[in-house]
């Protein structure tokens, strides 16, 4: 991903007010999978004139212009994360929610197997893995 969302708003020609750059900055640094809320929270610690409904509007117009992926791990909360950013899937902590980035090349390499042996080329997918930390005893 060679450019930051900011750029890519102003590519597509979005109109960018002070408020729409706090929020596309917050996301910018995210190393999460922040939900409206979080990112609220972020964007008002910056400028506390930034409204929840401010922050609603401006990821659905940052969806809908194809910057963020919507993410919904089943929990009732819709996240978001930059849709430029390498391909990657998703373990999810149903206790915790916490939510863990991985690619394993074995499982790209069995999805395009699949496909083929189905008679497709694949041309995208999406992974997401829920699971529970397994105990260990002695640790």
């Amino acid at each position: 991903m060679s450019d930051t969302i900011l750029a890519r708003c102003e590519a597509k020609g979005l109109r960018m007010t002070e408020q729409r750059r706090v929020i596309a900055g917050v996301l910018e640094e995210s190393a999460d999978h922040p939900d409206v809320e979080e990112l609220y929270a972020r964007a008002s610690a910056r400028d506390a004139g930034i409204s929840l409904a401010t922050v609603y509007r401006t990821v659905k117009l940052f969806e809908e212009a194809g910057i963020l992926d919507k993410l919904e791990f089943g929990d009732g909360r819709a996240r978001y994360e930059d849709a430029e950013r390498d391909h990657h899937d998703h373990l999810i902590d149903i206790n915790s929610g916490e939510v863990i980035e991985f690619m394993d090349p074995e499982i790209e390499q069995l999805q395009e197997k699949i496909a083929e042996k189905l008679g497709y080329r694949l041309k995208g997918h999406k992974l997401e893995l829920y699971g529970v930390p397994i105990k260990t005893h002695g640790a």
